[in-house]
């Protein structure tokens, strides 16, 4: 089917990635290879269906342009008749992102078990996320990868035993899921025996990379991000003096993250000083070195208090006093960013997290620009984006697999593709794997962003 004519391109991709959507809203119940003279009224009314219905589950009809091709295949939905058929059977597709065998004869074979529907926020992120390796797919198409995606729509309510006897299930490379703590167990157990990667990409409650074999552990405890900043902290900034801005937030939840550094400062003899927010001018001066650097961590992530902070700093600094300062943020300033970038830059803030999104490289662009293209919206408010994590998601394990095949552990040198928004860096963690990526995003005074990996 595919065409390497740019005239019938982002027909293909509309198709390519809309069809996750379908799953939902109107089942497909099989695909029709378009023969000479056919129209779509024809083909509708061959299997019982509207045009209205055909063209819903091919939204690339609906695009300007678009003209019915001998050869093309298309979706078949079920007809409204057919209702009670399409409630009882599974939501498996096998999506063929590229047909073309790739330089090693291999087919990445990818499954997708998570809740890919329209009813509540888990549905639409997950769908976006699903969109994200679709488009992973494509992109690794232009390296000559063949890639095959079975989705199965995988709700709170799903029997996963039911989804594991699917047809395909057992022939995949990897699988991407599940998102609900329940479902862990019997996917794992169905991996292991089947020699199959198991992605969990969001938070699930216990440790399953602990305790199973074959699983990839994508989320990472507020623990672990916990002890990967301070390690990186002192490291970083073993030469500075830390300054603990106390906010007065009773609500916070960062007290813990700051008790626990303070500790670590301690046995290692590091000094530290203590202000506070609601402190005077002159005693909130003092806690600052004149010959260190200094390094300011307040206690909250909001950002009515980082604004006030911000204000405290612009007084000091104005009347020539306070000497070189910098300061550790938190993962969720980066939603501030709009805000607070020029400060950022100002205070040379650096930024502990395990994901970036840059809205102007050119990557960040182009995957933007197409998703708004081929799905007709754009990607939910969300940090991270749902989409380019599963874009990231996709390039790295499918990638791997790839070139390394079952060997593939995605351990550090192993990435084939360098990420837009979500490094992966994985290590052994009991049975399975953790990943461990993390990094500082530094906004360093030049008003450039610096990218620091650990």
């Amino acid at each position: 089917m595919i065409k390497h004519h740019s005239k019938y391109l982002s027909l293909l991709l509309a198709f390519l990635f809309s069809i996750g959507l379908c799953a939902q809203t109107a089942r497909i119940k099989q695909r029709h290879q378009v023969k000479k003279k056919e129209t779509l009224y024809g083909i509708s009314k061959q299997y019982g269906i509207t045009v209205e219905e055909l063209t819903q589950v091919n939204p690339e009809m609906r695009m300007q342009g678009y003209e019915l091709k001998k050869g093309d295949y298309i979706n078949i939905p079920f007809a409204a008749s057919d209702a009670t058929a399409a409630q009882s059977s599974p939501v498996t597709q096998a999506v063929p992102v590229n047909k073309e065998v790739s330089k090693t004869g291999q087919v990445v074979r990818v499954g997708v078990m998570l809740p890919l529907h329209n009813l509540n926020g888990d549905g639409r992120r997950m769908t976006e996320y699903y969109r994200g390796l679709l488009m992973a797919g494509q992109r690794l198409k232009q390296d000559n990868i063949s890639t095959e995606i079975y989705t199965w729509n995988v709700p709170i309510d799903a029997d996963i035993n039911k989804t594991l006897k699917e047809k395909g299930a057992d022939k995949c490379d990897v699988i991407f899921g599940p998102l609900y703590t329940s479902m862990v167990k019997p996917l794992a157990e169905f991996c292991k025996s089947n020699n199959i990667k198991l992605v969990i990409p969001f938070s699930i409650f216990g440790q399953p990379a602990k305790n199973y074999d074959m699983v990839y552990q994508i989320y990472q405890s507020g623990d672990d991000l916990i002890a990967m900043t301070i390690n990186s902290f002192l490291e970083r900034f073993k030469d500075y003096h830390p300054i603990f801005v106390d906010c007065n937030d009773e609500t916070s939840d960062k007290g813990k993250f700051t008790a626990t550094l303070r500790k670590a400062l301690e046995s290692k003899g590091i000094s530290y000083a203590l202000t506070n927010l609601n402190s005077d001018d002159d005693a909130f001066a003092k806690a600052f070195s004149r010959t260190q650097k200094n390094v300011v961590i307040i206690n909250t992530s909001k950002s009515p208090e980082l604004n006030a902070t911000f204000a405290k700093l612009n007084k000091m600094t104005a009347k020539g006093i306070g000497g070189s300062i910098s300061m550790l943020g938190y993962t969720e300033w980066l939603m501030y960013t709009s805000v607070y970038q020029t400060l950022f830059h100002t205070y040379d803030t650096y930024i502990p997290t395990n994901f970036f999104y840059n809205p102007e490289t050119a990557d960040t662009k182009w995957l933007e620009s197409n998703y708004r293209k081929w799905f007709n919206e754009d990607m939910l408010t969300a940090l991270p984006h749902f989409a380019l994590t599963g874009f990231d998601h996709g390039c790295f394990f499918i990638g791997g697999l790839h070139k390394y095949g079952k060997a593939f552990n995605g351990k550090k040198g192993e990435a084939t593709y360098k990420y837009v928004q979500t490094p992966l860096n994985f290590r052994k963690e009991g049975k399975g794997w953790q990943n461990k990526s993390f990094m500082f995003i530094h906004y360093q005074k030049d008003k450039t962003i610096e990218s620091i990996s650990y």
